[in-house]
C-alpha cells in the first residue's frame, strides 16, 4: 500500500497538536495561571497553531529532502 503523505500529515498534525496543547495548559498551570487561563491559552493555541504546522510540514516535504535523492 502506498503512503499518503497528505493524509499522514493531517493525523500528525492532529495529534502533535493534543500533545502541545496539554503542554502549554499543564505548564501555564503550573506556573500560577488559574485553569480557566491555563484552558483558554490551550483552546487559542490548538485553534492557531495546527495550521502554522500544516504548512510548515508541506513546505518541508515540498523543498526539503534529506538522504536518498529520488
Amino acid at each position: 500500500m502506498k503512503d499518503n503523505p497528505l493524509k499522514r500529515h493531517i493525523l500528525k498534525t492532529f495529534s502533535y497538536r493534543i500533545l502541545g496543547t496539554l503542554t502549554t495548559v499543564l505548564v501555564a498551570y503550573s506556573l500560577g495561571a488559574s485553569i480557566q487561563l491555563s484552558s483558554l491559552l490551550g483552546v487559542g493555541e490548538l485553534l492557531i497553531k495546527p495550521v502554522i504546522y500544516f504548512f510548515h510540514e508541506r513546505v518541508w516535504y515540498k523543498y526539503f529532502r534529506i538522504g536518498n535523492k529520488k
